[in-house]
């Protein structure tokens, strides 16, 4: 649990980050980044595996370069819903969705490194 608060919170300072960084990312402050943080998250445990699985033949055939596009669409998603958060078109939302996974997925090795292995290894158990 303390481990999912931890990369919610993670992914809420990269949004922020990015939305000062990416003119096309409006966050309008930083409990809209934790906020946008959470949905997405919520978005991509229930909607994406099923978008994935819908377009499981599309993905093959673009080699999976339309996960990309898929999370391009799940946060233009997150942005439709909540008012702090916006996203000013497609191809934005694309290189936000791959900055957001790439600099999330960085911070996370580095800030829970031992938190991740201590996790899987109770999971076994």
């Amino acid at each position: 649990m303390l481990l999912t608060i931890a990369k919610i919170l993670i992914s809420a300072i990269v949004i922020f980050f990015l939305s000062w960084l990416l003119p096309g990312i409006h966050v309008q402050d930083t409990l809209q980044a934790v906020i946008a943080a959470l949905v997405i998250s919520v978005i991509n445990a229930i909607l994406r595996p099923v978008l994935v699985f819908v377009t499981l033949p599309v993905t093959v055939l673009t080699l999976g370069l339309f996960l990309f596009v898929i999370n391009a669409l799940m946060v233009m998603l997150a942005a439709y819903w909540l008012d702090g958060f916006d996203v000013d078109g497609f191809w934005w939302a694309l290189l936000f969705s791959f900055l957001l996974a790439f600099f999330s997925s960085i911070l996370q090795s580095f800030l829970l490194k031992g938190h991740n292995a201590k996790a899987k290894q109770m999971s076994h158990s």
